[in-house]
C-alpha cells in the first residue's frame, strides 16, 4: 500500500505539474516554466503527499476492508481525494494561478488513483485470494445417464 500511495502521489504531481505548464498561454514562459517544474516538482511532491493522505485513505481502507479491486473505484477514490484536499487548502493559495483549474485538480486525483490502482489497488484485500482458480461444482447425477458399473 505505501508503494501504490507514492506512486499515486508521484502520477498526481506530474499531471499538476504538466498541466500547469499547459495552461501557460505565454511561450515566452516556457523556460521559466520548465525550471519552476524542476523545481516545483519536488515541493509539489510533498505538499500532495501530506494533504492528500487522509482523504484517500479513507477510500484505501475501505478497498481493503471489503476487497474492491476495481480500477474504477480507485480512480474515483483518487479524483475525490484531489478535490477534498484542494478545498481544505485553497483559501491560503492563489486563486488565479493555472493549477487552481478543477480539471488539473480531477486529472491529477484520477491519475493518482489509477497509479494506485497499478501498483497495489488490484490485489486488495487480504481476505480474498487472488491467485485461485473457482472450483467447479461436482457433477450432478443425470436420471437419463446412469453412472458406469466398475468391475
Amino acid at each position: 500500500m505505501p508503494l501504490g500511495y507514492l506512486a499515486a502521489v508521484m502520477a498526481g504531481a506530474t499531471v499538476l505539474v504538466l498541466g500547469s505548464l499547459q495552461m501557460s498561454h505565454d511561450p515566452d514562459l516556457a523556460a521559466a516554466g520548465a525550471f519552476a517544474a524542476f523545481v516545483g516538482g519536488p515541493i509539489m511532491f510533498v505538499m500532495i503527499a501530506s494533504t492528500m493522505w487522509m482523504p484517500g485513505s479513507v477510500g484505501i481502507l475501505l478497498s481493503e476492508a471489503f476487497a474492491i479491486r476495481s480500477w474504477i473505484f480507485h480512480a474515483l477514490n483518487g479524483a475525490i481525494s484531489g478535490w477534498v484536499g484542494w478545498q481544505m487548502f485553497m483559501a491560503g493559495d492563489q486563486p488565479a494561478t493555472s493549477m487552481n483549474e478543477a480539471t488539473i485538480i480531477f486529472g491529477a486525483g484520477l491519475a493518482g488513483g489509477f497509479a494506485y490502482w497499478a501498483i497495489a489497488g488490484w490485489s486488495a484485500g487480504f481476505w480474498k485470494p487472488v491467485f485461485v482458480r473457482p472450483q467447479l461444482p461436482p457433477p450432478a447425477d443425470n436420471p437419463f445417464n446412469p453412472p458406469a458399473i466398475s468391475r
